[in-house]
């Protein structure tokens, strides 16, 4: 284990066990605010991004922060996004499911330089799973080196956020994945989707919005196990990037083919 890695795995631990877990099922009504429609943040929410972001700048001096939360109240946070070592934090990602009292949610961290994300991780503070990749090192599960598995149904599992796509986009993708696709209910939490498809328990996950927060810890433990996450067109993802709709997959062919039969 590097010692940047045993660093952040060792903060957000005790962040998820401290402030995450502490809260959960334990929220007040006047601890949930809604920023925006179905969009919502916690005191827990506030005080995890606190915590990691005094926490990530001392493991990195000279390093800065890109929070969901200091984003939500200062958007121009986001423009630094590609300059130096930019973490990158969502302090709880399903934030819905936890602030109802359920599950999954998880704490979600990546490391850019210049834009480039070098590492990233997902802990799940329940059952304390953390995800882990490094650029060109691979992808680990608790510490042991992981590689991406398809399901092997006979459809290919395929979790598709459509809430959130334009309708004719919507129409299209269902009408095209029908008989052909195995749709599955999403757990509405990035943090989770993202080790289904590496798993072996989903083969496709397709997003719209694509926020850094949600997206660049996953999208590297995808392609670092040997799956590929990549725009609508095949471009790869990249921070900074504040174009709409994302696949995953858990091997290149799988991506290549649904991205022919939904977007061909």
């Amino acid at each position: 284990m590097s010692p940047l890695h045993a660093a952040v795995d060792g903060l957000m631990r005790k962040i998820g066990r401290d402030v995450v877990m502490a809260r959960f099922r334990n929220l007040d009504a006047s601890d949930i605010e809604e920023k925006a429609k179905d969009d919502y943040v916690t005191v827990a929410d506030r005080l995890s991004e606190e915590k990691l972001t005094e926490g990530l700048m001392a493991i990195l001096p000279g390093s800065h922060v890109i929070g969901e939360e200091a984003v939500a109240a200062d958007p121009q946070v986001v423009d630094r996004i590609a300059e130096g070592q930019a973490w990158i934090v969502d302090p709880i990602d399903g934030t819905g499911n936890y602030a109802a009292g359920r599950t999954p949610f998880a704490i979600m961290v990546a490391l850019a330089e210049e834009g480039v994300v070098q590492a990233g991780w997902i802990l799940d503070p329940v059952t304390r799973r953390m995800c882990h990749a490094a650029l060109g090192e691979g992808a680990f599960v608790d510490n042991k080196r992981i590689m991406a598995r398809e399901t092997g149904a006979a459809l290919p599992v395929a979790a598709l956020a459509t809430r959130y796509l334009p309708p004719d986009v919507r129409e299209q993708v269902l009408s095209r994945g029908a008989g052909r696709l195995s749709e599955v209910e999403v757990p509405h939490c990035a943090g989770e989707q993202y080790p289904r498809v590496v798993l072996g328990e989903n083969d496709l996950a397709l997003f719209w919005r694509s926020k850094p927060w949600d997206h660049a810890p996953g999208s590297l433990f995808v392609e670092e196990a040997g799956g590929r996450v990549g725009r609508l067109d095949g471009s790869p993802y990249r921070v900074g990037d504040e174009r709409t709709g994302l696949l995953a997959a858990a091997s290149p062919r799988l991506w290549d083919e649904t991205a022919a039969l939904l977007f061909g």
